[in-house]
Formats: structure tokens, C-alpha cells, sequence
């Protein structure tokens, strides 16, 4: 599970939170320039690899081809995404490569911010919103610029950029088939929520006690009427891509840091090879025992965001460096996880007798591929199996060095337009790094590890079937809500005010559940995604509950309308009884009980607020959303064909970081 990051919108956490970080980190934007470009709703940053030249030779060699291993595989998420994406974006990218006639018109300039825009989404639909993205040309002028560059693209797969059909990648409504409006390419045509359901009903795991994540690594389609699974292997569905990544894996098992890593690798490339789910699990406990050295890495298909039903895994890569000194901060939370399962406000039932295995660390990013890219997650837990985590555990990081490029990037002007009153500005620019750091660590740590389910109840993606994700986020939101406002973290050294930052932390999620992040929806739209449907849901569940107390207030002065926190104490009270609630819900796999919560609180939007919002943020030039180039890792050999150093070199744009993936990675077929 990947936490987002929710507070684009104002000063991004910091993970280097020491006093004398601020001059260093002045220095930097000197000496770095983090910004590369922006276009449409999009920031395109650039991330530093601290620490690079205090790896090994055999640290780096192990980085650079576990890099190459995830880069492998990036075409596989854009196939995912839609089953036309690659047809298009292969011909978009040799009109661009190859066209000579005027560059200087509005209509090419809007053909390279759409295909821009393509690139960042890894397809033609918004990588947040999930409608599809509308060039602001005509369809005559591809069809000329097709025929100027001699290239092809006809059919389905030209008129779907400019027509209706296929609107919406991930289709998250009430009382449709989801499956069936959605055009993420995990099911074949007229395939049906009922006949998901159905197919994997009928599926029963060896152990009951340990079930499969069936459906995980497959597209789901019919053949003659019948449903059938075309499996992610080599030999099988994405076979080409994926014998690339097995041969860059082996490549890295061969420099593996320690046996217990060579292994986890090892059964990650019999996963790959076979596709069968009990060695994904194999994996998955030895991946999550393998808890030291200086490299880890996330890769294989993983996330379930993209599917409305909550089943298959998007393709990602994340390759991490530790930060052993701000890891070694954080460990704390970790150590202390059985205290605050033990404290929590979940019933009794609900709670964890022995949590295990949560490890936290604060990692440095070196290349990031699929899912994981060019927008990233700040944070991350895995693995996601509730019986993994129950009995072996996890592992919580937050990507330090990305944090560290949003916060040396962006500028405080909406947070100053959005806060309440100078008092509330006052804490977040004091307080605000940390409290974002701290939700970051509490949400993925403490609250993904906890709470356990009622015996005899499935998995959530089975219980509460297309609110699963948004629970989740939800829930693991709330348990950081809950201690964040509490003593024990100033007993346990993390902070030394804990009202403070506290009070930071609350303000900034009502004001972003509640106000800053309609920025990223267009006037009339419902919230789609999972992560902004939590923070909605949340923080419109408080406000409402605590209204008669006036816990949380509406203000509307000049204009403009603010919400106001008038009583702290009780929103923590308010916060742990949603916490409880979201706690049972997940336990007893109460579907009733999610939709009501989700589709009550975290669907629709105040339109009249939001029509405000959005001409309130006219004035501020900087985008919504960011995403990332990555560093670039050069091996240099000897005349042997040996590696013999690492050097990382820094992309000078966009288009040439995108133009020169699709050359070396291109390992797919147009058509699946």
C-alpha cells in the first residue's frame, strides 16, 4: 500500500528535520536545481541520490541492475492502463521524432503538451482523476501530421482519443459495473462485475488460513463464453517484458548483499517464470524477513488502485538506498508498535495480541518504473496480505530524497490563501514538516499493521469489493490522526510540543480534506480516487459529527470560506471513534456499513465551494501535481564487458527521459 502525497498543494514534508537542515537545504537549491518543467496540471521535478559515492562497487552494481530490472517492465503498466496505449503512444512519439512542418503553431503546441500529458499518465487517461485526456487540437490536424511523419494509427485507437467512448480508466460509481465502464485493460470485453465475483468465488486457497491474492498477476477475459485467466509469466501474457526483468534480477541476485536477499530474489524470479501465487507468497514472507543491508526494492505487480474491484496488481519498481541515520530516528515507532495497538480505540476483538515484523526505514530513491512513475508515492507498506502481515510482518518506508525534492521545490503562496488565521499559518510553517513526517510514518508503520480480521472473514477486496482501498487509506489515515494529538509521541522524543504539532497536523488535513484538494477535480466531477475519497470521507464524517459542539467550524469572510478548529480535544475523540468504526467495518467485512460511509461522505462535493476553491487558486501558477525524471545510472565497463563504476548523470528534459525509455525498454507488442 502506497501513501500519495496529500500535501502538494502546501510545504511538502521534510524527512531531514533537524535545525540545521534549513541552511543546508538553501545551499542546495543553489547548487540543484530540482525544477525541470511544467505543463498543464503538471510539475516535472527532478530527486539527488544522497549517499551514492559511499556505496560499494557491488552496492551500486547491485542498484543500477535492480534498475534496469524495473525499467524492464515499463511498458507492461501502460498496457495495463488501457489496451490502446502503446499502439498510441508509439505513434505520437514518431510524429514528434519525425515531423518538420511548423513547430511554432498553437496546434503543435498543444499535440506536445498532450503528449506530454500521455507520458506522465502512462496512457491517455489522467493518472489522478482517471478521465481520459482531451488534446486541444482536432482530429484532422493528427490525421495530417500522421500522414507528414508516415506513420499509422487508424481505427479504434485513433478515434478514442477524440471520442467519448472509453471515458474513464477506473470507474469507482455507485450501482454500475464497474468493471464493465472501466477501461483499465485487467479485463477483456464484456467481462462483468458478476462474473469477477463468480470466477473467483469458485477459487478456494490450499490453506484458508493463508489465502492466495488470486487474480493478482492476470487479466481476466472470455474465451467462447467462458472466463479465463491469461497469467503475467514468462511464456505467458507480457512474456517478452518480463523474461527482460528475470535477466536483469539474476543479474542482481549474483551481487545479492547477503543470502537472506539472494533468496528473496531468487523466488522473485521464480514468480516471474512460473506466475504461480504460492511462490508470490514464498516471496513475500522471504522478501519481508529480508530486513538488512543498504539496498532493497519494490517490484512485480503489486498495487490494486487501478482495479475497480480491487483484485490485479500494477506493474511498479522502486529501488531504495537506506538512510541509516534518520532510519534509526524512526525506529522507534517501530519498537513501540505493540503500545499503540494495545491502546488504540479499536474493540478489544478488533486488536492485534503480537504485532510483528514492522519495520520502518527512511530510504533514498535511485529509479523508479510503472506505477511508481513519474508520479510517486512519498511512502510505502508492504507486503499486502493481511496473513503476511499478521504473522511475519512488514515493511514501512518513506522516500526520503523525494520529499526532500518536493520541499526544495514548490512555494508557500496557497498555503497562505487557504489557511484560516495567521495563527494557524504560524504552526505550519513551524510545525508542518514534521507533522507531515510523522502521519507519514504513523499511516504506513502503525496503521497498515494494525487491527486484525474476524475469523471466518475474507480478504476486504472480497468483503468491501470497490471500497476496499479507500477504507484502507482511510483507516490507516485515522490511526495516524488519533497519535498524532498524543502525549506518548513527546515521551517517545519524536517531538517536543505534541499539542503543537498536533493541532498542525489536524489543521492541515481538514483544510486539505475539505478544501485544497478540490483544486485537482474539474468543476461537477464526483472524488474518484481512492486516497482523496478517504481524506473527504474522514474529515466530512468529523465535521458533521461534531457540528452540535461546534468542533469544527465554517467561517466564510470576504468571500472565502475557511474551516476552523475550535476544539482539538474533541475532533481526537471524534477521530478515534471513525477509527473504531472504519476498524469493524474492515473486521466484519461490512459492505453495507463502507458504502454508506464512503458514498455519504466521500463521494460528492459541495459545488459552491468548490467553484470558489477553484477561482481562489487562479492566481497561483504552480501545478497541482508533481511528478519526477529519474536520475540516470551509466555503467562503465573494462574491455571485459566488467563493471567497474556507477555514475549518475541528471536528465536536462522531459521528452528526452521519455524518448529515450521508449527506445531502450521497448519489449512489448502494440496489441497484448
Amino acid at each position: 500500500m502506497k501513501l500519495r502525497s496529500i500535501f502538494n498543494l502546501v510545504l511538502i514534508a521534510s524527512l531531514f528535520l533537524s535545525c540545521g537542515t534549513e541552511k543546508k537545504a538553501v545551499k542546495e537549491r543553489v547548487t540543484f536545481d530540482y525544477n525541470v518543467e511544467q505543463f498543464a496540471d503538471i510539475k516535472i521535478l527532478r530527486y539527488q541520490i544522497p549517499g551514492w559515492e559511499n556505496l560499494t562497487l557491488k552496492e551500486q552494481t547491485l542498484v543500477y541492475y535492480l534498475t534496469q530490472a524495473g525499467l524492464a517492465g515499463r511498458d507492461i503498466m501502460w498496457d495495463q492502463n488501457y489496451r490502446h496505449n502503446l499502439k498510441i503512444r508509439k505513434a505520437l512519439e514518431n510524429v514528434y521524432s519525425n515531423y518538420e512542418g511548423d513547430k511554432s503553431s498553437q496546434d503543435w503546441n498543444a499535440f506536445i503538451t498532450y503528449l506530454k500529458r500521455v507520458w506522465f499518465s502512462n496512457g491517455i487517461h489522467h493518472h489522478y482523476s482517471n478521465d481520459k485526456l482531451k488534446p486541444e487540437f482536432s482530429s484532422d490536424y493528427l490525421k495530417q501530421l500522421l500522414a507528414d511523419t508516415n506513420t499509422t494509427l487508424e481505427g479504434e485507437a485513433f478515434d478514442v482519443i477524440f471520442n467519448d467512448v472509453d471515458a474513464k480508466k477506473v470507474n469507482q460509481a455507485k450501482g454500475v459495473d464497474n468493471v464493465g465502464l472501466s477501461a483499465v485493460n485487467f479485463y477483456g470485453p464484456n467481462v462483468t462485475n458478476s462474473d469477477v465475483e463468480r470466477f473467483y468465488a469458485a477459487k478456494q486457497s490450499p490453506n484458508s488460513e493463508k489465502p492466495l491474492s488470486f487474480g493478482l498477476n492476470s487479466q481476466l477475459v472470455k474465451e467462447n463464453g467462458e472466463l479465463k485467466e491469461r497469467i503475467y509469466k514468462s511464456g505467458g501474457l507480457y512474456g517478452s517484458a518480463i523474461d527482460e526483468i528475470i535477466k536483469w534480477l539474476e543479474l542482481a541476485k549474483g551481487v545479492a548483499e547477503n543470502d537472506a536477499q539472494s533468496h528473496a530474489l531468487g523466488l522473485l524470479i521464480d514468480y516471474y517464470k512460473t506466475g504461480d501465487l504460492q511462490t508470490w507468497d514464498d516471496y513475500n514472507v522471504a522478501w519481508t524477513s529480508a530486513t538488512k543491508g543498504n539496498i532493497d526494492y519494490i517490484n512485480s505487480f503489486i498495487e490494486v488502485y487501478n482495479d475497480p474491484l480491487g483484485y490485479r496488481g500494477s506493474y511498479e519498481s522502486i529501488i531504495q538506498i537506506n538512510d541509516f541515520d534518520m532510519s534509526q530516528k524512526m525506529k522507534v515507532l517501530s519498537d513501540n508498535a505493540q503500545w499503540f495497538e494495545d491502546n488504540s480505540p479499536l474493540m478489544e476483538a478488533h486488536k492485534k495480541d503480537n504485532v510483528v515484523g514492522v519495520t520502518y526505514k527512511v530510504v533514498n530513491v535511485a529509479g523508479e518504473a510503472g506505477d511508481a512513475s513519474p508520479s510517486t508515492p512519498i511512502g510505502v507498506n508492504l507486503p499486502n496480505a493481511n496473513w503476511i502481515r499478521t504473522e511475519v510482518g512488514s515493511k514501512s518506508v518513506s522516500l526520503g530524497n523525494i520529499i526532500h525534492a518536493y520541499n526544495n521545490a514548490g512555494s508557500t503562496g496557497r498555503l497562505k490563501e487557504f489557511v484560516h488565521d495567521d495563527e494557524e499559518l504560524k504552526l505550519e510553517e513551524t510545525y508542518g514538516q514534521l507533522a507531515d513526517k510523522l502521519h507519514t510514518a504513523l499511516h504506513e508503520v502503525i496503521g497498515h499493521a494494525s487491527g486484525q480480521l474476524n475469523p471466518g472473514v475474507g480478504e476486504t477486496k472480497e468483503t468491501l469489493k470497490n471500497y476496499a482501498s479507500t477504507l484502507e487509506e482511510g483507516r490507516a489515515d485515522l490511526v495516524g490522526l488519533y497519535y498524532l494529538y498524543h502525549e506518548k509521541l513527546q515521551e517517545l522524543g519524536l517531538v517536543d510540543d505534541w499539542k503543537r504539532v498536533g493541532k498542525t497536523a489536524y489543521d492541515g488535513y481538514i483544510r486539505n480534506g475539505l478544501v485544497t484538494q478540490l483544486i485537482r477535480l474539474n468543476l461537477g466531477d464526483d472524488v474518484e480516487e481512492a486516497h482523496m475519497r478517504n481524506r473527504q470521507w474522514v474529515s466530512a464524517w468529523v465535521y458533521e459529527k461534531g457540528k452540535a459542539d461546534r468542533v469544527i467550524e465554517k467561517v466564510k469572510r470576504d468571500g472565502k470560506t475557511y474551516f476552523n478548529i475550535n476544539d482539538y480535544e474533541k475532533l481526537h475523540d471524534l477521530f478515534g471513534q471513525l477509527l473504531r468504526e472504519t476498524q469493524r467495518i474492515k473486521s466484519e467485512g461490512d459492505y453495507a456499513a463502507v458504502e454508506a460511509l464512503v458514498e455519504g461522505y466521500g463521494v460528492k462535493v459541495d459545488q459552491a465551494i468548490h467553484a470558489e476553491v477553484l477561482d481562489r487558486n487562479k492566481q497561483f501558477l504552480s501545478a497541482p501535481y508533481n511528478g519526477f525524471v529519474n536520475p540516470v545510472l551509466v555503467a562503465e565497463k573494462n574491455e571485459e564487458g566488467k563493471i567497474i563504476g556507477v555514475k549518475v548523470t541528471q536528465p536536462d528534459a522531459f521528452v528526452d527521459q521519455m524518448l529515450d525509455y521508449s527506445k531502450k525498454y521497448n519489449f512489448l507488442p502494440e496489441v497484448n
